[in-house]
């Protein structure tokens, strides 16, 4: 059974998005598979594209990346109930010892990222999961002049337009990939 990497988030107008869909191209690079799921809130039309989140897949999951615009140094409403519903998973421990990781958007550079990136990751360290951010070694984590943190993969909208910057798309990649990587490695062991 291959790797399986869950990628879960919640987008209103289609950056955290399409950071999702870069991320999923650093997972499939490593032979894993990225299982798209979102969170909706009512017309959030972006977010309906792929399926809606269950408990179920967070125990089908070998790893867990998360994501979500800023909202006050904090992740989206719907992001936050989802997670309010999953006790019970924690309770059996079901994402104990997986890997996972964040990534998040915002309009403006200084919008909250970073405290939302940070805040995303109560959750996931709640839940006994292995984070997993970008290290400075990736090229485009130094270079970017838009999104990109070793807290997680990001997008600045008001830097680099609607669309991800090269840098941005090059870091969420380089995520996506960390975690496939690691989540097979530790499923191999196991």
């Amino acid at each position: 059974m291959s790797t399986r990497i869950l990628i879960l988030y919640f987008s209103r107008n289609g950056s955290t998005q399409q950071l999702a869909d870069a991320i999923a191209e650093g997972v499939s690079s490593t032979g894993a598979e990225a299982i798209m799921r979102s969170v909706s809130a009512s017309g959030d039309a972006a977010s309906e594209r792929d399926l809606a989140v269950s408990l179920s897949d967070l125990e089908q999951c070998d790893g867990l990346i998360m994501g979500s615009p800023t909202r006050f140094g904090h992740m989206a409403s719907a992001l936050q109930q989802f997670w309010e519903t999953s006790s019970s998973s924690w309770l059996r421990g079901v994402l104990v010892d997986k890997p996972a990781a964040v990534f998040t958007s915002s309009s403006s550079m200084h919008g909250g990222q970073e405290t939302t990136l940070l805040s995303m990751m109560v959750p996931l360290l709640h839940h006994g999961m292995l984070l997993v951010g970008i290290p400075y070694t990736v090229p485009a984590i130094q270079t970017t002049d838009a999104g990109g943190t070793p807290y997680g993969a990001s997008h600045v909208e008001h830097a680099a337009g609607k669309h991800l910057s090269a840098d941005e798309r090059s870091a969420a990649i380089a995520l996506g990939a960390r975690v496939g990587q690691l989540a097979s490695s530790l499923k191999s062991r196991s």
